[in-house]
């Protein structure tokens, strides 16, 4: 018998947002390592929305997960014992062990973590997958340039917050979608945005309005995170030739939240009239792009010149609560869990 472990097992699948009585805390066992294996102990838990689709029992990029199953995601974790000659203890990892305590793996889709680069919990937030998401979303998917209007949605997110940074950077006039105005402060004050919306105050037509005024000459690029509303108010904006990256939908993750969406007639239409290139991105397909993304915003981050935020909960009981109030916006910035 190998280590004992705690993990949070999906219960049952959710009809909304999700419930605490989705998910479940067990004790267990690990095997015994096997040859080319090492057991880690996790650190760092990812909380991120695309998770709340994987609880669907539905066809998507990647398998749901099975009742009974370990909620999954990406973790941050020390080697503690090894039998791979690539991994030595004291190795700092990032890998898929979902939420549980420790985790076992042979090591093919390990990545070490350069401590050098920055703080270990950065290799799940602004230098790990949601920051590479937002720079291969304004660089390869939209390929945004200087002078452009762009808007991003959930702008002060893990992704979102980089975006704008990087936008404003290259010379973009950026436009960010909040909640509440804490949120819309910081993106203006701290992450350098020419003015953030706060969605939460108005209706489809008011955010509409609000985003014209901001974007006099129409929209020319849209970072998608959200979908609802947002997306609804943006699509008549957007300009001849436009460019969409659809990067989540955290409205409408649940079956229950598409009831009100726009008919698909609408959206299509805009489409069509503007003649807009949207394109959906999953990042597992852009990890390669690893190297060249450090390359960039490694230095940036060491020198101050971008900023993130991190929400914190502590210990992996409090995960399934943290995850919730991620999907409701309750968080700020990156939401991590600390494991140990």
């Amino acid at each position: 018998m190998g280590q004992e472990i705690e993990k949070i097992v999906l219960a049952n699948r959710p009809s909304g947002y999700a419930e605490l009585n989705n998910f479940r805390l067990e004790n267990t066992f690990l095997p015994p390592l096997k040859n080319n294996e090492f057991l880690a102990r996790t650190i760092w838990l990812s909380l991120d929305p695309y998770m709340r689709g994987r609880m669907n029992d539905a066809k998507s990029y990647s398998p749901p997960v099975k009742i009974n199953e370990t909620m999954e995601g990406e973790c941050i974790a020390e080697v503690i014992e090894s039998k791979h000659p690539e991994f030595s203890i004291g190795d700092i990892v990032a890998d898929r062990f979902g939420w549980a305590s420790h985790g076992i793996s042979n090591g093919i889709n390990s990545k070490k973590i350069d401590k050098k680069l920055g703080p270990i919990s950065t290799g799940l937030g602004v230098l790990g997958m949601p920051g590479l998401t937002a720079w291969v979303g304004l660089n390869d998917i939209l390929n945004a340039k200087k002078g452009e209007t762009l808007v991003v949605s959930a702008a002060t997110g893990a992704v979102g917050s980089l975006v704008g940074q990087l936008a404003k950077l290259r010379g973009l006039r950026v436009i960010g979608i909040a909640g509440g105005s804490e949120k819309n402060n910081y993106a203006v004050k701290e992450l350098g945005y020419d003015i953030c919306i706060d969605h939460k105050i108005y209706d489809t037509k008011k955010l509409r309005e609000k985003i014209s005024a901001a974007a006099p000459n129409g929209v020319d690029c849209y970072f998608e995170n959200v979908g609802g509303k947002t997306l609804e108010a943006i699509l008549p904006l957007m300009n001849t030739f436009g460019r969409i990256a659809v990067c989540g939908m955290i409205a409408w993750y649940s079956p229950d939240q598409t009831k009100t969406a726009a008919p698909i007639p609408a959206v299509w239409g805009s489409i069509l009239r503007q003649r807009l290139r949207v394109r959906g991105f999953i990042i597992f397909d852009h990890y390669d792009r690893f190297p060249e993304f450090h390359k960039e915003v490694a230095p940036l981050l060491s020198k101050g010149v971008i900023k993130y935020k991190e929400t914190i909960s502590v210990g992996l009981e409090t995960a399934p609560q943290a995850f919730i109030n991620l999907l409701k916006g309750k968080n700020f910035g990156k939401q991590l869990v600390k494991i140990s």
